[in-house]
C-alpha cells in the first residue's frame, strides 16, 4: 500500500485528496519507483482546475525523481537501486509503476530534488528555445515570470548562450532574483507598462521573441513588445487563457507570429527527450544553470502548495517531499 494525491472532480486545491493506493506488480516493460522528490508545476493546477481537461479520477504531478525498487519483465536498461528521473503525469505518489522507456538515468552529480525541480521545466525551456524560436547570441528576448521555475532556467540558459534577457516579475521582491538569473533589465509588470520599458531598453526596436507563461493579462503588451517579424511564444495561462487573435492583426502589428507549443509533442520523441535532458544536465553540471528550490511541502500538503503557486507566492521551483 502506498499514498497518492488524486482528484475525483475538478475545482480548487480542496479537491486534492490524500488517499491509500494499492500497486500491482510492475507489468512488462515497467519498473517500480519510490519517489524521493516531486516537482510542482502550473500544469498541475490547470489540470486540477479543469482548464486542461483530463480523464478522472486522476493522479496529478508532472515530474519526479526517485529510486527503482522493482523491475518488471523485459526491462534491460535499468536495475534495482538505480536513481532515475522523468517528466510525465502521475507523479503525486509515494511509489508508482512506470514504463521504463520514460525514464532518464540520473548522473551522480545531480541531486534528486534538483532533478525533480528541473525535468519538466528544463525540457520545456529546451523546446521553447530550440523549436519555437531558436535563440542565438546577440538576440534580445523578453521572459515573463523571470523568477519562476521555468523563467529562472530560461533566463540563465539564454544568458549563457549570449542573448540579452529582459525579464518581468509580479512583485518587487523578485527583482533581485531575476537579475541573479541573468536578466539585464527587470520590470514589475504590475507597476508599469512593460511594453514601453521594453521599447525604451531596445531603443524603440523591440525584442526578437517574447516567452509568455502569464497569458491573458500580458499577451497584448507582449505583442506590442516585439520587433517586426518577432515571435510570441505563449505557453501558459497563469492569469487565464488568451482569446483568439486574427491573423490580420498580427500583420498590422509588424508581421508577427505566434507559437503555442505543448511539451507532449516534444517529449514523445525519445531522441529529443534524451537530447534535451543531456544538454540540461550538462549546463547544470557546469554551473551555467543553477536550480533554485524556493520552497518545499510535504506531499500530503499538496493543496497548500497549489494555493501558494497560484497565489504567486513562490519563487524558483517548488518540491513536494513524499
Amino acid at each position: 500500500m502506498t499514498k497518492i494525491i488524486r482528484i475525483h472532480k475538478t475545482g480548487g486545491p480542496e479537491v486534492l485528496s490524500w488517499e491509500d493506493y494499492s500497486l500491482n506488480d510492475p507489468a512488462e516493460g515497467q519498473v517500480r519507483i519510490r519517489h524521493t522528490a516531486i516537482g510542482l508545476n502550473m500544469i498541475d493546477c490547470y489540470q486540477r482546475s479543469g482548464l486542461y481537461p483530463i480523464d478522472l479520477p486522476a493522479i496529478l504531478g508532472s515530474e519526479a525523481a526517485g529510486i527503482i525498487e522493482r523491475v518488471g519483465p523485459g526491462v534491460k536498461n535499468f536495475s534495482i537501486g538505480q536513481r532515475v528521473t522523468y517528466s510525465g503525469r502521475g507523479a503525486y505518489a509515494e511509489e508508482r509503476n512506470i514504463d521504463a522507456n520514460e525514464l532518464i538515468s540520473l548522473p551522480d552529480n545531480i541531486e534528486d530534488q534538483t532533478a525533480a525541480a528541473m525535468m519538466l521545466k528544463g525540457m520545456t525551456v529546451h523546446m521553447l528555445m530550440t523549436k519555437c524560436y531558436a535563440i542565438k547570441a546577440g538576440d534580445t528576448i523578453l521572459v515573463h515570470a523571470a523568477a519562476g521555475g521555468v523563467g529562472s532556467i530560461m533566463c540563465q540558459w539564454a544568458s549563457a548562450i549570449g542573448a540579452t534577457v529582459i525579464g518581468t516579475v509580479g512583485t518587487d521582491d523578485k527583482i533581485k532574483l531575476a537579475e541573479a538569473n541573468g536578466c539585464k533589465h527587470v520590470i514589475n509588470y504590475f507597476n508599469s507598462q512593460f511594453s514601453a520599458e521594453v521599447r525604451a531598453f531596445t531603443n524603440g526596436k523591440g525584442v526578437s521573441v517574447v516567452y509568455d507563461s502569464v497569458g491573458l493579462s500580458t499577451y497584448k503588451e507582449s505583442l506590442s513588445s516585439l520587433e517586426n517579424f518577432g515571435v510570441l511564444v505563449t505557453f501558459g495561462n497563469a492569469s487565464g487563457p488568451i482569446p483568439g487573435i486574427e491573423p490580420l492583426e498580427l500583420m498590422k502589428l509588424g508581421s508577427l507570429s505566434i507559437s503555442r507549443p505543448t511539451l507532449m509533442n516534444y517529449t514523445s520523441v525519445p531522441e529529443l527527450r534524451q537530447k534535451a535532458s543531456s544538454e540540461l544536465f550538462s549546463f547544470v553540471s557546469r554551473g551555467n544553470i543553477k536550480i533554485e528550490i524556493g520552497q518545499t511541502f510535504p506531499l500530503s500538503d499538496t493543496a497548500r502548495a497549489h494555493s501558494a503557486i497560484e497565489g504567486r507566492k513562490t519563487t524558483g521551483s517548488t518540491i513536494l517531499i513524499p
